[in-house]
């Protein structure tokens, strides 16, 4: 089963999810989208009101800064992979409970492993949570950090959520410039791969 394939038949298992908050009051599922092949995961909150009219993440005010972030160094939207770690739209654009978020983890956790990224983005508190539990993101924001998830090392680059960029002038500079320095992290993440994959020359007598 190649990696297309795979995120249908995980759409279609949400889809089927009966158990899954949230659900009753949405308009549709906010599935994922963007390249399975992308080398950035770029992870969010939840999806608002035009996410929830359109069944598509990230296609409101915050949607469109984030298009034009990656325009600047040189993605299209279509060149990453953006998702939330809850798929239905909380009531009043509340911010999603701990409940909430645990219901869709697994089903998020699926979705990350098909599409097996080098750069794991999380915008905004709530999916760098998931990874860096207890860090305030105004400390580590734009950082790149290694942690151990589901038995490999996975890069998790925190960034603030573009809807907080909107709303203050200094987070939108900071927005832009944590972005600004992905490229050079894929290429030190490239790097170290060559390393690990590089025969060792051996030393002639």
């Amino acid at each position: 089963m190649d990696k297309k394939e795979a995120l249908t038949k995980l759409k279609e298992e949400i889809e089927k999810d009966k158990t899954l908050p949230l659900r009753e009051e949405a308009t549709r599922l906010v599935f994922g989208e963007g390249s399975p092949d992308s080398e950035i995961y770029c992870l969010g909150e939840a999806p608002g009101f035009h996410e929830d009219q359109q069944g598509r993440p990230f296609v409101g005010q915050a949607g469109q800064l984030l298009n034009k972030t990656l325009e600047l160094i040189g993605l299209k939207r279509e060149d990453v992979y953006i998702s939330n770690v809850v798929r239905f739209r909380p009531p009043q654009n509340r911010d999603p409970l701990p409940e909430e978020i645990a219901a869709f983890q697994p089903y998020v956790d699926q979705e990350i492993e098909i599409i097996n990224p080098k750069i794991i983005v999380t915008l905004g508190r709530f999916s760098m949570n998931k990874f860096l539990p207890g860090e305030f993101i105004s400390k580590i924001h734009g950082k790149p950090r290694v942690v151990k998830w589901h038995g490999k090392d996975v890069t998790i680059v925190p960034m603030y959520h573009p809807a907080a960029a909107l709303r203050a002038g200094a987070v939108m500079q900071q927005f832009k410039e944590d972005f600004q320095s992905l490229p050079q992290f894929l290429k030190d993440l490239d790097k170290e791969e060559e390393k690990e994959t590089k025969p060792e020359q051996m030393e002639l007598v």
